[in-house]
């Protein structure tokens, strides 16, 4: 949930205003993610190397911008007792622009937030529900639990097989009623709640303030096999004094139930959980939305401003600011959705990947003079000069998650600095971040490490995961959707066993 309403009276939401003024179930593991914390193999380059030295960034350096855009009206909007819209995350996937966001049907009992669902050839839209009609209702309030009333703000990642859907739950209008949980689904539409139904971050408690909005409105990334969450919390040491600031946490856990690492003054160092002390606030801002962008190697935050939505630009770890804000100018009433690809990441321009990139967002804006209640609207522009292939390590952020056609009409998924071959596109496709449609030349020099034949083994060992064997290499999977897919059958491994096959990279990231 958000700092701004403009439908019915929410308490929580009207503090937030006046400060202005169970387990998961991926089909997978045991889990992936120790396979992508197991070190160098796992989680770094390939048989142990390690990354050279790079000279240090420059910070703040300015970016050229051009072919500023918006949609011509509103894009997406709730059936007609959909009081308001706002809080969107925006995925391009399958040649299509898929969106969920928050609002409110009388339909969709309890009475409260729901998050709906649309889909469009763009995100200039028009978005409509699974093969038409309106926009539908895929997540309500769950009598009795934490999200019992309200469910909204959604941030939503696909890895390997599974969508994640992280919200903001409530349920009521009491104080500090906020929390985030999460949901995992196969296709994006219907939704297991995740964790037993509980949440998977809650308020720190570290200082009281006016503000008892709680933590809520998160973002996710998938980066490196990491899950990047940035939140809200207003009970936050490192928050304003009326509750602003935006927190990251980051786990290869997608429900971070362990391996919590919490980004502080000294960068990112483990903590006991996710309700550790908030130390560091990398925005001064409510309902932001975070991703990574490859061509530029650094996350961007989107953040509403006096006149549009301003990006800040931060270096993997968060130690430095290697750009200057850039600003997407246009009206606003509430918090922007970057259009994003699966992970979360930012797409690859086709036509120029190595020095362009687009930056879209779509954000609630007023219909009518009243203000109220709001739309959804696509505003956008394109960096110029990016500088994604300056360097061999460049290229190879740039690239990082891509798949695309081979030579020899098999697809070639990019997967930090290595060219895995697959034999079958569904298989590619499940595997990897981004899909295009034609081979990008600036790859041209990274040699195949690997080929990933159809029905290649994969094979499972309790405490490590799923693995396919290629070659005497395991490479990591992120669930098991890619095992159906590629006409494999699983055989059971003692752990041993698995430990003494050469790491490979984890295929899903």
């Amino acid at each position: 949930m958000r700092p701004f309403r403009r439908g019915g009276p929410r308490p929580v939401r009207a503090l937030l205003a006046l400060a202005l003024s169970g387990a998961v179930v991926t089909g997978c593991s045991d889990s992936y993610a120790q396979s992508q914390a197991e070190g160098p193999g796992h989680g770094g380059l390939a048989g142990g190397e390690q990354a050279p030295a790079k000279p240090p960034r420059q910070a703040n350096v300015a970016l050229g911008t051009a072919n500023a855009r918006q949609s011509s009206g509103v894009v997406a909007a709730g059936a007609a007792d959909a009081v308001y819209n706002y809080g969107p995350t925006v995925m391009v996937e399958g040649g299509k622009t898929r969106m969920w966001w928050c609002s409110q049907y009388s339909s969709a009992p309890p009475p409260g937030d729901d998050i709906l669902y649309a889909e469009a050839p763009s995100a200039d839209g028009p978005f409509t529900g699974p093969g038409g009609g309106a926009p539908i209702a895929v997540l309500s309030g769950s009598p009795g639990g934490f999200d019992g009333v309200h469910t909204c703000d959604p941030s939503v990642l696909r890895v390997g097989g599974t969508y994640y859907l992280y919200y903001t739950g409530a349920a009521g209008d009491h104080a500090l009623g906020n929390a985030i949980g999460l949901a995992t689904s196969t296709d994006g539409i219907h939704w297991t709640r995740a964790a037993g139904g509980q949440p998977i971050l809650g308020p720190s408690h570290d200082v009281h303030r006016d503000n008892v909005y709680g933590a809520g409105q998160p973002s996710v990334v998938f980066l490196d096999g990491w899950y990047y969450l940035m939140f809200t919390d207003t009970t936050g040491r490192a928050a304003g004094w009326n509750g602003a600031g935006q927190f990251v946490i980051r786990s290869h856990d997608p429900a971070f139930r362990s391996g919590v690492e919490a980004l502080g003054d000294k960068g990112f160092t483990p903590v006991a959980g996710t309700n550790a002390p908030r130390e560091r606030s990398v925005v001064d801002g409510f309902s932001a939305d975070l991703e990574w962008i490859g061509a530029l190697d650094a996350f961007a935050i989107a953040h509403e401003t006096a006149t549009g939505t301003t990006l800040t630009f931060w270096d993997r770890d968060f130690t430095l600011q290697p750009y200057a804000p850039l600003t997407i100018p246009g009206a606003w009433k509430e918090g922007p959705g970057l259009v994003r690809r699966p992970d979360g990441h930012a797409p690859t321009s086709v036509t120029d990947p190595c020095d362009t990139v687009s930056l879209d967002v779509v954000r609630a804006t007023a219909i009518g003079s009243a203000g109220a209640p709001t739309g959804l609207e696509h505003f956008g522009l394109d960096v110029r000069g990016a500088g994604g292939c300056s360097s061999p390590d460049r290229v190879t952020t740039t690239f990082d998650g891509v798949a695309m056609p081979s030579p020899d009409r098999r697809m070639d998924l990019f997967r930090r600095g290595e060219r895995i071959r697959v034999d079958r596109r569904s298989v590619a496709v499940a595997l990897a971040g981004e899909v295009v449609d034609r081979p990008l030349t600036p790859v041209g020099g990274i040699p195949v490490k690997a080929t990933l034949k159809s029905a290649a083994p994969v094979v499972h060992a309790y405490g490590r995961g799923y693995g396919v064997v290629l070659g005497n290499v395991l490479y990591g999977l992120p669930d098991t959707a890619t095992v159906g897919l590629n006409g494999a059958e699983v055989t059971e491994i003692d752990p041993r066993r698995w430990d003494a096959y050469a790491p490979g990279l984890p295929l899903g990231g």
